[in-house]
């Protein structure tokens, strides 16, 4: 079937991870624009405003209008900061996943490390501390496989953990905002049983998207609810969980840890360098730390090229697209 030629940009930093080699996914007939992140170079405001796609993961009221988008495609699954308000009436909001296999890596490997302690052997024994040889009652360590995994929302991010998990023997527990029923899941709570679901599990992990609905749920009363050993792990977004709320419960010890991958403020286009929150989490030595890291891997950006080039394809054939969240086409 012959395809309409559409006019593409690649608008900012973000996006533009995901521009190499995006000819041969999509053909020649079409035209791609690389745009800045401030649409502020000679003609770029112009390819913006007239673009048939666009492909970045902004917009707001202070940026042009993109008045001829027929798709507003985020190359990532959050599309909190996309105002879908300020997209043309014909324009569909997509997004992309490809991220939950490593995400969920990392989340076994974040989790394994507290049982498995192989950077501190290491350390010792390059000193000659014999910290964890076998046969010492002092040495016995943990194992992950005996205990209980909770996985705060069952999306693509949870369910890709929740399989993993179980090649380790752990119980998987879920909170939802709907029902969940899944061989993989042996015990599930609604969020109105959110307190419950919280005390049942030895490691938390949050992956839900940041919506009205969501920001601050994890709060003070959830964090109090969690054995005084479990561990917190954020892989969603940051304000899902209230950040005074976390910082207090950490430092105060009421709960045994936090793996903490995303985070309150960030780096902008003009500031490289920044503090992940208000707070000291740095100080806290029940934290770990990590930079937004855990789904940011070389097949990620490769199966979100291929969802990017897939819709675009559907697009100039005419068909429906997938991942759809907002627009005429409706969600799918």
């Amino acid at each position: 079937m012959n395809t309409a030629p559409l006019n593409i940009v690649f608008h900012g930093q973000n996006a533009a991870n995901f521009r190499p080699g995006f000819e041969a996914l999509i053909g020649p007939q079409h035209h791609i624009s690389d745009l800045s992140d401030g649409l502020d170079q000679p003609g770029e405001r112009a390819l913006y405003e007239n673009a048939d796609v666009v492909i970045g993961i902004q917009l707001h009221s202070a940026m042009p209008s993109p008045l001829k988008a027929r798709l507003f495609h985020a190359p990532a699954a959050g599309t909190d900061a996309i105002s879908t308000a300020l997209l043309p009436a014909h324009c569909t909001l997509a997004n992309c996943f490809g991220h939950e296999n490593a995400i969920a890596e990392y989340v076994m490997a974040a989790l394994l490390t507290r049982h498995v302690p192989l950077a501190r052997a290491d350390q010792d024994l390059r000193q000659g501390r014999w910290t964890f040889w076998a046969g010492r009652q002092a040495a016995l360590r943990t194992e992950m496989g005996a205990q209980t995994l909770g996985l705060l929302g069952f999306g693509h991010i949870a369910q890709a953990v929740a399989h993993r998990a179980k090649a380790f023997g752990m119980r998987v527990h879920v909170a939802n905002r709907s029902p969940i029923s899944h061989p993989l899941v042996d015990q599930s709570w609604t969020l109105d049983g959110l307190q419950a679901f919280m005390a049942s599990a030895d490691a938390v992990v949050v992956s839900l998207p940041l919506t009205d609905n969501t920001k601050g749920l994890v709060n003070a009363s959830a964090l109090a609810a969690m054995r005084p050993d479990a561990v917190l792990l954020n892989v969603g977004r940051g304000a899902v969980i209230d950040e005074a709320a976390l910082y207090a419960a950490l430092a105060s010890r009421q709960i045994g840890g936090a793996v903490i991958d995303t985070w309150y403020q960030y780096p902008t286009p003009t500031q490289s360098e920044c503090a992940p929150s208000k707070f000291d989490f740095a100080a806290l030595d029940n934290v770990l730390m990590t930079p937004h890291m855990s789904g940011w891997t070389a097949g990620t950006v490769r199966r979100r090229q291929e969802t990017l080039a897939d819709n675009i394809g559907r697009l100039s054939r005419g068909e429906p697209m997938i991942h759809v969240l907002h627009g005429p086409v409706g969600p799918r």
